[in-house]
């Protein structure tokens, strides 16, 4: 079983950007961690972290993929609504195939109210005005009015997936901010989000003295004197 996810990695993983995040994924030499051709439809949502918890979606059949499958309580997509734990991200492989919906909007409340900590796909979600409003991040490629059963058969639950092209694992920790969604391998998650969030306070540090007129060498990245200005600048900020 994978252990919870700590509480100040969740913290500190909130206060960076996946810009960062995937920089020092790079360091590790984790190159494809980033998923593509999604973007957050609700802008004001609050970040997204947590967990992954997966659904994988497969081509649709006609004779399995009819209405009258969401009668069966163990159907896969409404099965794992139920089940996604509170702050885990409901993350859907739908091919990077938007011609239906991968969700809409009662299901996306339904996580909402459940303590979800957001959804992404690779496909697309309906209802998306009424999800633009929302305060739930969730991400996904394009609106899809058109019922998931067109395209799409929940197939299975909480396995290894892939979504906009990066290999999504269970427990993997999933972080979106407003430029996209990064995926961090579970074992190293709490490293990366120490060195995440000690980077972006030096990049703070390099946005003010940019601002002020400072050129780029020597500062960024970083010379022995702009690190020593640095930890003064630090215990000046309380940072």
């Amino acid at each position: 079983m994978t252990e919870p996810m700590r509480d100040d990695t969740r913290e500190k993983l909130k206060t960076v950007s996946t810009a960062t995040l995937t920089t020092v994924l790079f360091k590790r030499g984790f190159r494809n961690c980033y998923i593509q051709g999604i973007h957050l439809i609700n802008p004001d949502a609050p970040r997204m972290v947590g967990p992954a918890y997966t659904l994988r979606y497969i081509p649709a059949r006609e004779d399995l993929d009819h209405l009258g499958v969401f009668e069966d309580r163990t159907h896969p997509q409404r099965k794992g609504v139920e089940e996604c734990p509170a702050g885990a991200v409901f993350v859907i492989d739908s091919r990077k195939n938007h011609a239906a919906a991968s969700a809409g909007g009662i299901l996306l409340t339904r996580l909402m109210k459940r303590g979800c900590a957001g959804i992404v796909t690779d496909g697309g979600f309906r209802d998306t005005p009424e999800i633009a409003k929302m305060p739930f991040p969730a991400y996904h490629a394009h609106p899809a009015a058109p019922t998931n059963l067109i395209r799409h058969h929940a197939a299975d639950l909480n396995l290894p997936i892939a979504c906009g092209d990066v290999a999504v694992y269970p427990g993997d920790i999933v972080a979106g901010d407003g430029e996209g969604v990064a995926v961090i391998p579970r074992h190293i998650a709490d490293e990366v989000a120490e060195e995440a969030f000690e980077q972006t306070i030096f990049e703070d540090f390099v946005q003010e003295q940019i601002e002020a007129g400072r050129g780029l060498f020597g500062i960024y990245p970083p010379s022995p004197e702009t690190r020593g200005e640095f930890k003064r600048w630090r215990g000046e900020k309380g940072r």
